[in-house]
């Protein structure tokens, strides 16, 4: 457990800043009471007001943003990212109003036992156990909204996880998932490729010109909306080239700074624990002690036995076998009373009897790294970057200011703007109205996109204003050339239509010749051209495509031996014959583990359907805005005003 504990502290602290820390979209569901807003979702009686999911599409957007920096702002505002949202909201009201109406609460006394023994909020208790209030204030909440805020996710926790917790699978059906997955066939295949009959086509213009006019190629050789465009972009970047700073600064910020370019000290240590919960009686807390103290006693006369006397006696299953050596850690990775012993000792002493939430430990220091700050010579490069940084910040405010005026004053050209800030007039052809999957870097912004090929800038040839597209980044682009989405005349693409044409009836040969030797060799399965056999399985992967092997594990059993053709797309077809299926060969210890990874998915299974279940109980509803308005009309009629 103490192993456990010291080796995922920071993901537990991780999982709380996620969980816990950020705003709770709901206090109560009891104490909700929504008396103004457009109403976007019904959850029973409970109603989820717009401004209400517009907060909590602020919310996701914040941790979104502070995740992951480059993320295009107009993501924000796509309907599927407000759908995340109110789905978020709809888990939540509908997971509250179960536990209210089921009467699930976790206690106090429930509350303070999590609270006081989870090593999960050992980083928000003080030394003397009690709650660590400067850091709820950080994060902007008081110890009644924290302890109101754990109590609620304790109870929804429990209405799912009663339901996730008791899902079962019976031996049959893990049996029959394991044969799906395990069994192994022996397989022949070939693949018929398109580039291998490529060669033999010469098509004739009249047949391109044929090929091109078809229906079905209309959208295909339409050239979307697009444009070669000019742009200027105002970022730190291009700010921190214009500043310098001076040797004797550069030494002096070291010198004020010299905690951040220290190397983080750490101790490795080996330690005793003999386990006795604080939870534990007296006597056996007593008892634990005493051992502890008794090993101490020996240790004092003998110290070089420490790491035998760890292997038979720790507690501690982590790191007993290795003399309970527990490797390097710097502060804050283990509980506090364990650190404050180790980080006053010095190399190669040992400890009196530490307590800890996990029992009692005797700890012996065998080395001492970092606390050194690095030379100046070393981060200098570092320094440097971070001076032009703050300068190029504090420049940024006026420089963005003249960037909007002059993009907008001097629309017709992005060279006043670059003369006046030292920026560069950049070119990008090629620019679609609408990327898709393609990266554009700075001018695929949505919001950027919008403005250059409106209209009016469009055919004015001016310039957007300028519009952020990161932090600390602004944009303005123009366009030069611009092409509307259209169909191109066949000589602009016949070269295209060509290897369109060639790949369509290259593919089609690959076919053809695949069936008829399929015909031929299924007649006379002597003269067959096959490679060897190969075993496949969805429990190992091998060379063939994945649509061979699917094909190849969806023939029926009674059918074997048998033959197929199979379609791979653009890489042509595959012939395959499925000859017989191998014994199962599987290990009790693999059925076991399986059995427990299928019991783990069927229990998430259940959980969402639980959840969808608790949903049409509440009839919950996403309401339209026409269904919002009959809703208010329809409450404004029942309470007779």
């Amino acid at each position: 457990m103490f192993d456990f504990v010291r080796k995922h502290t920071k993901l537990f602290q991780i999982i709380l800043v996620v969980l816990i820390l950020p705003s709770f979209i709901l206090v109560g569901v009891q104490s909700f009471d929504n008396q103004s807003g457009d109403v976007v979702a019904k959850v029973g009686r409970q109603k989820i007001s717009q401004a209400e999911l517009d907060n909590a599409v602020r919310t996701m957007a914040d941790r979104v943003r502070s995740q992951q920096p480059e993320t295009d702002a107009a993501l924000f505002d796509t309907p599927e990212f407000k759908q995340r949202a109110l789905d978020a909201l709809l888990h939540d009201y509908t997971l509250n109003a179960a536990a209210y109406d089921q009467r699930v609460r976790a206690s106090d006394a429930r509350l303070q036992r999590i609270f006081a023994t989870s090593p999960d909020f050992a980083p928000f208790r003080n030394a003397n156990g009690t709650i660590n209030t400067q850091l709820l204030e950080a994060q902007g909440i008081s110890s009644a909204q924290f302890a109101e805020r754990l109590r609620q996710q304790i109870s929804t926790s429990q209405v799912i996880g009663g339901v996730e917790g008791t899902g079962t699978v019976s031996k049959t059906a893990n049996r029959l998932a394991v044969e799906a997955l395990f069994q192994v066939r022996d397989v022949q295949w070939r693949k018929f490729e398109p580039k291998d009959y490529a060669a033999q086509l010469n098509p004739s213009v009249e047949q391109l010109r044929k090929f091109y006019d078809e229906p079905a190629m209309a959208s295909v050789f339409r050239e979307p909306e697009h444009a070669d465009v000019q742009y200027v972009l105002l970022d730190l970047d291009s700010l921190k080239s214009r500043v310098t700073v001076s040797e004797d600064d550069l030494r002096a910020s070291y010198k004020q700074n010299i905690a951040n370019y220290t190397q983080p000290e750490e101790r490795r240590a080996s330690h005793i624990l003999i386990k006795a919960e604080k939870s534990a009686p007296a006597a056996e807390r007593q008892a634990a002690k005493a051992k502890a103290e008794k090993l101490l006693a020996e240790l004092k006369k003998s110290p070089a036995l420490f790491a035998e006397l760890a292997r038979k006696n720790s507690e501690d299953p982590g790191s007993a076998a290795n003399g309970g050596d527990l490797e390097f850690f710097g502060r804050g990775a283990m509980t506090k009373p364990f650190e404050d012993a180790v980080f006053s000792l010095k190399k190669g002493q040992i400890s009196d009897v530490v307590e800890s939430d996990f029992g009692f430990h005797v700890i012996e220091v065998t080395d001492v790294r970092g606390g050194q700050a690095q030379p100046f010579e070393a981060v200098r490069a570092q320094i440097e970057d971070d001076a032009r940084k703050q300068l190029a910040q504090r420049l940024y405010a006026d420089a963005a200011e003249k960037f909007t005026n002059t993009v907008y004053e001097q629309a017709d050209s992005l060279k006043p703007v670059a003369d006046e800030l030292k920026l560069q007039v950049q070119s990008a052809s090629n620019v679609l109205r609408n990327p898709g999957a393609k990266d554009q870097g700075v001018l695929g912004n949505t919001r950027l996109l919008q403005a250059l090929f409106d209209p009016a800038n469009r055919s004015k040839n001016r310039n957007t204003e300028a519009i952020e597209v990161g932090p600390s980044k602004l944009i303005s682009a123009r366009i030069v050339k611009y092409y509307p989405d259209a169909k191109p005349p066949f000589e602009q693409v016949e070269a295209k239509v060509r290897e369109r044409w060639i790949a369509r009836e290259a593919t089609a040969a690959a076919r053809k010749d695949a069936e008829q030797k399929l015909a031929a060799w299924k007649q006379a399965p002597d003269k067959a051209d096959m490679p060897a056999a190969v075993q496949m399985s969805r429990r190992l992967v091998f060379s063939q495509p994945p649509a061979v092997l699917d094909a190849a594990l969806r023939v029926p059993e009674k059918q074997l031996p048998a033959w197929q053709v199979v379609d791979l797309g653009d890489e042509g077809v595959a012939l395959i014959k499925v000859n017989k299926v191998l014994p199962l060969q599987i290990v009790p210890e693999e059925e076991k583990a399986t059995q427990a990874q299928f019991t783990n998915y069927w229990a998430r299974a259940e959980a969402e359907a639980y959840l969808r279940a608790l949903q049409r109980e509440y009839k919950v509803k996403i309401l339209k805005p026409q269904q919002a308005d009959a809703a208010k009309a329809e409450e404004k009629s029942a309470s007779g005003s």
